[in-house]
């Protein structure tokens, strides 16, 4: 399958996980426990910070890269990476706009948004891709010869996601901060 296809995968199991989270009732939302979650973590992470944009970067990058890495595993840890996301963010998005508005939620997403979703996106479907050719080259010999040029190939869409995150943390530490205020 082609990478563009797996693209699509990628959107297409992102989109189930938003949809799944805006179906969710209201009391199955998000607990007081992951809430206080939440809030001690964004106390580590302060704006206008190296050290934030550094562990955002690391925690995004950690994330793609272990997902990667544990793909050839029936590709459970990308598709569960992917709507367990979508889900997460349509939940917050739906307490954001509740308690604030439909403006401030896009203030606070699409600075960083439009660097971060597209590697996320990216990175994913690489880990797809690699992980369903192994899968393949397991069980096919004819298609073990092919398997590392699609590594190749998949590492440099990993590299492109790994990339795209760097002004992504940037923007989520200095920009966003700046214009919720």
């Amino acid at each position: 399958m082609s990478y563009k296809k797996w693209v699509l995968v990628a959107v297409s199991l992102f989109g189930v996980g938003l949809v799944v989270g805006l179906a969710l009732p209201p009391e199955l939302n998000l607990t007081t426990e992951t809430l206080t979650s939440l809030e001690e973590l964004s106390r580590l992470l302060t704006p206008f910070s190296i050290l934030t944009v550094l562990l955002i970067f690391v925690k995004n990058t950690s994330t793609l890269v272990f997902s990667f890495i544990l793909s050839p595993l029936l590709c459970l840890v990308p598709v569960i990476s992917l709507t367990v996301n979508g889900c997460i963010i349509s939940l917050v998005s739906a307490m954001v706009v509740q308690e604030q508005s439909l403006g401030f939620l896009l203030v606070g997403l699409i600075p960083h948004g439009i660097f971060e979703l597209p590697a996320f996106i990216i990175g994913q479907a690489a880990a797809l891709s690699f992980g369903a050719m192994v899968l393949v080259a397991l069980f096919r010999k004819e298609k073990r010869g092919l398997l590392m040029g699609g590594l190749k190939q998949n590492l440099k869409y990993l590299a492109l996601a790994l990339v795209l995150l760097l002004p992504a943390a940037i923007l989520e530490t200095y920009v966003t901060p700046w214009l919720l205020t």
